[in-house]
């Protein structure tokens, strides 16, 4: 085990494989992290609000930006954590593995750390394409995770901040050669890579028969193979030994940096289009375009997947609005008839992709009155579907007294495709899409 993990760990050793390449690393993860955390958490009690909890209505577009951010912020976590885990990867094969108390601790918080954080940024991505190979629910284990990532990253960060704090500094990580500075003042990675080359050399003599033992070559490069061989592998040994070439070891970590900021930059450009309109033309990989589908607006649940096909075609459906023991329906032409309300509203999805679009409706304060609805009452909103985690959703005070909220029964000039919720619908400003209700059979206030 122990010559495995020193041939490992020889292998693995690199110019950017060191805890300045993992700090720089590190620190732009734990922003990206922190930033998904923020963003999550206020998408999570626009969804799931505490009883006293009030949320601002104004400017509408709030939660088409907090979510693009949410979205393209965890995008963005994807190479920035592979780099990472390329920057530290020798540490995996460090002999012995635990070598003082501290270090189960360490190793312990970073195992539940990657772990998570896999588990996390793969299932979330595969949220924005509505994709659900797994058997947990996602909305909770997403929301669940988050807490167990910040806190392993936490434990982390308390275990690694000296050294975190040494090599926060380029200027402090590296000599005036460019070459890697331990805290000792020896180099790395050129030490740990060549005691493991010392340890297995001496490993293997102590293997061979007496008869073949031989001394070990004053030059590595003598035992290399010749040819073109020989000159890639010779190549690659300058650019893992600083001492040999510095320049060529700077240009190695300029390359994987340049590499990793690249990835992270063309991730981000070829997705970030689905939330945020500047970035339209180059969304390749988004898994929503704007402008495509009925009424020029993208669909997430279709009507027949709410299986509400025929209950709303029905020509006596009727939106009935309940205030105590004062009840009123309302046909679609009773709808229609009333005074109509036109705003322009974004649609902003969980998924990360938003579009704005021009409503037309009547405007639900005005419906409100008509039941002598008090303005500091919630709302419970009851879609027609027959079942799904959204089919009643809740609205606070500040949304269902707000003049834009609307029961809207057009979108961009025509009425409303029934996969965009005929014969009625919720729009409200700044409220996730989830909750935007299609398919209107009831409203009660609270």
């Amino acid at each position: 085990m122990r010559r495995l993990l020193l041939t490992l760990r020889t292998a693995a050793s690199s110019p950017v494989r060191n805890a300045r390449s993992a700090t720089v690393l590190g620190r732009l993860l734990a922003v990206a992290f922190l930033v998904c955390l923020l963003t999550g958490l206020y998408s999570h009690f626009l969804q799931e609000p505490a009883s006293w909890m009030r949320f601002p209505t104004s400017p509408v577009w709030l939660y088409q930006v907090t979510q693009g951010i949410h979205i393209t912020a965890g995008i963005a976590a994807i190479p920035l954590l592979l780099g990472k885990l390329h920057a530290v990867f020798p540490q995996l094969f460090q002999h012995p593995p635990v070598r003082h108390p501290v270090q189960v601790l360490e190793r312990a918080s970073i195992a539940l750390f990657i772990s998570t954080s896999v588990l996390q940024l793969v299932t979330g991505l595969l949220n924005t394409y509505q994709w659900y190979p797994w058997p947990f629910p996602f909305k909770q284990v997403h929301f669940a995770l988050s807490f167990v990532i910040i806190g392993s990253l936490a434990v982390h960060i308390a275990v690694k901040l000296p050294l975190i704090t040494r090599y926060w500094r380029a200027r402090d990580s590296y000599d005036a050669d460019g070459r890697f500075v331990e805290p000792s003042g020896e180099l790395d990675p050129a030490r740990a890579e060549h005691e493991a080359v010392r340890e297995l050399a001496r490993m293997r003599r102590d293997d061979a028969p007496t008869s073949a033992r031989q001394p070990a070559a004053a030059d590595p490069a003598a035992a290399q193979p010749r040819g073109l061989v020989g000159r890639v592998t010779r190549w690659i040994d300058d650019a893992r030994e600083p001492e040999r070439d510095p320049a060529r070891s700077r240009v190695s970590r300029r390359g994987f940096f340049g590499a990793i900021g690249a990835s992270t930059v063309g991730v981000v450009a070829l997705t970030a289009g689905q939330s945020f309109t500047p970035l339209e033309p180059l969304n390749a990989f988004g898994p929503r375009q704007r402008g495509i589908g009925p009424n020029d607006l993208p669909v997430n649940r279709t009507a027949s997947a709410a299986k509400v096909l025929e209950t709303a075609m029905d020509p006596d459906w009727t939106l009935t609005i309940a205030h105590g023991e004062r009840t009123m329906a309302f046909t679609a032409s009773d709808l229609e008839a009333m005074a109509q309300g036109d705003e322009r509203l974004p649609i902003s999805c969980v998924e990360g992709w938003s579009q704005t679009a021009q409503w037309r409706g009547p405007r639900l304060v005005e419906l409100m009155a008509l039941v002598g609805a008090p303005s500091d009452r919630s709302l419970r909103v009851t879609s027609l579907e027959e079942k799904g985690g959204y089919r009643v959703m809740l609205m606070g005070p500040e949304y269902a007294n707000d003049p834009t909220t609307l029961v809207a029964l057009e979108v961009n000039g025509g009425r409303l495709d029934i996969e965009h919720g005929y014969p009625a619908r919720m729009i409200a400003p700044g409220r996730p899409g989830v909750l935007q209700t299609k398919w209107l059979s009831l409203i009660e206030v609270i």
